[in-house]
């Protein structure tokens, strides 16, 4: 069982149901390696956070010119789609802020890999968009 932190905001269900909508969004231009409509969906300078071979943690900020680049090379090519099995687990810290906590397995090419990461989202004008990515093992290619 997981508990969540308290943050002192309990979200609503339409908070809930915003933020369900926006993964499904953004895990479908995933899933055809839509990479310009993904970067759509996010605030620049995007934030990253990760640690390197060496243990050390790193911290970048991409445009979105960086963000397409690498993202369309981590992606790959090809006309499969990639499909994605994910967990999510939100915690709000406001209407208009949340850290998303996912596990998710993501299947492109009949390989399988498990992911597991966190987003930092934030709402404005009534639409969420993630400003900070935060995953373990990508360092060495900030």
């Amino acid at each position: 069982m997981t508990f969540l932190p308290e943050t002192g905001y309990a979200p609503t269900p339409e908070d809930r149901a915003s933020l369900t909508a926006w993964f499904a969004e953004y895990d479908a231009h995933s899933a055809r390696r839509d990479v310009e409509r993904m970067a759509d969906l996010a605030v620049f300078p995007l934030n990253l956070v990760s640690d390197d071979a060496a243990g050390d943690g790193r911290s970048a900020q991409w445009d979105r010119e960086q963000f397409v680049a690498t993202m369309t090379h981590v992606m790959g090519s090809g006309d499969d789609d990639i499909t994605f099995e994910s967990t999510r687990t939100p915690v709000f810290l406001s209407p208009a802020m949340a850290v998303v906590f996912t596990d998710s397995v993501m299947t492109a090419n009949g390989e399988t890999q498990q992911l597991r990461y966190a987003d930092v989202l934030i709402r404005r004008g009534g639409s969420w968009a993630f400003q900070s990515m935060i995953q373990g093992g990508w360092g060495d290619n900030l």
